[in-house]
């Protein structure tokens, strides 16, 4: 679709370069039957140049794009109107174009969930250095200096199958990570008999105080469903929204705040393995390849059970603190969750979860709602904008 919409700006943009020859008398186009005064060409020339930088930018920096596209259109339906008689049928483009221009602002503007997901982490990234710069200039040391690494000693109050989990992902030796972003594709479905949404997404956690910012942009039948999950404060939210501007669903409330609850630790777990040994978190042993952690954020404590393969590796994150969501998310259901791993990678300095899914445990059977591929990781990143 984009291509096709590139390839409409350019031809668009070729053909207002008609009126500008008609203009300035440089050929006989009997297309054109009105004359064109050379006020009249420098509309044109203006109205065509610009569909062409709306078509580059498109193409080199989307997140900007509906901002050319729109001074584009308004000039050629300027140039066309000189010219109406002739040029009218221009106008069909140019709607075409405007309804290209409004999604571009819906799904990338000031008011999109991409936009909202960048100032969400930028308060917290601002949040989290000032307090790194009070911590370091209490402490005396330089401001931004990282946290003393994970030591051989520190997990010793942990179950023996988390502790080789630690040195299996490579977390011993490494600072625990103040936050982190990962970037992910993959397919998601409502329920087992939906058919499956392709998807991609950035999230970005900070583990102290608890936030998660996730937002996926995913395609059903074709046409673009953009959501997006906040939790901050020990508050979650679920907004979806389709074409970026109609809203579908808008969730939130207590046992919501469980659910996310569950998600951060799953993401701990998975994600930043060296967060295991964070004091929020108090662990039972169960056997050799599996523990019981029951993690605390403000008034909810959530309960997990992990388990473990010969190697060391986490391979399975099982909860029944999380709540199935009905298809408009006004009601929630507990259900028993995991997210199964199958498959690890290399990410920097860590070893970490590369490609899982997420079931439902429901009576009748469990269903996988998701499958994921973690794309790419970076710990302590700051953010840019998204293309």
């Amino acid at each position: 679709m984009k291509w096709l919409l590139v390839a409409l700006l350019v031809l668009h943009g070729l053909l207002h370069f008609m009126g500008v020859a008609k203009a300035a008398g440089l050929a006989e186009l009997p297309q054109l039957t009105q004359p064109i005064e050379r006020g009249a060409g420098l509309v044109w020339l203006a109205a065509g140049l610009a569909l062409l930088a709306s078509a580059a930018v498109l193409v080199w920096s989307p997140r900007h794009w509906w901002m050319v596209g729109l001074v584009a259109v308004v000039l050629s339906q300027l140039a066309i109107a000189t010219s109406w008689s002739d040029a009218r049928f221009g106008t069909v483009a140019n709607l075409i174009v405007l309804a290209a221009v409004a999604y571009g602002f819906a799904s990338r503007g000031p008011l999109s969930f991409r936009a909202e997901y960048e100032r969400d982490v930028r308060a917290r990234l601002a949040a989290e250095t000032a307090g790194a710069e009070g911590v370091s200039a209490a402490a005396g040391t330089p401001a931004g200096t990282s946290a003393e690494p994970l030591a051989e000693d520190d997990p010793a109050r942990l179950p023996e199958p988390v502790r080789r989990y630690l040195h299996t992902t490579g977390a011993v030796g490494h600072p625990a990570p103040r936050h982190f972003e990962a970037r992910w594709r993959g397919r998601i479905r409502a329920t087992a008999d939906d058919p499956w949404m392709e998807f991609t997404a950035v999230q970005h956690n900070f583990l102290d105080p608890p936030a998660r910012f996730f937002l996926m942009d995913a395609r059903r039948s074709g046409l673009p469903v953009d959501v997006y999950h906040a939790y901050e404060g020990g508050r979650a939210s679920m907004r979806v929204r389709l074409l970026s501007a109609v809203p579908i669903v808008n969730a939130a409330g207590t046992v919501m705040d469980r659910a996310e609850a569950v998600t951060v630790f799953n993401d701990i777990a998975l994600l930043a393995p060296g967060g295991l040994a964070d004091e929020r978190i108090l662990w039972e042993e169960i056997d050799d390849t599996s523990a019981r952690g029951h993690y605390t954020i403000g008034p909810i404590t959530v309960t997990a059970t992990l388990s473990f393969n010969e190697v060391g590796e986490l391979v399975d994150f099982v909860s029944d603190d999380r709540a199935m969501a009905s298809k408009d998310g006004t009601e929630f259901e507990p259900q028993r969750w995991s997210t199964p791993i199958s498959e690890y990678r290399a990410f920097g300095p860590m070893r970490i979860t590369a490609r899982g899914e997420g079931r439902w445990h429901l009576p009748e059977g469990a269903f996988t709602y998701i499958e994921l591929e973690l794309i790419d990781m970076a710990w302590n990143p700051g953010v840019g904008p998204q293309r």
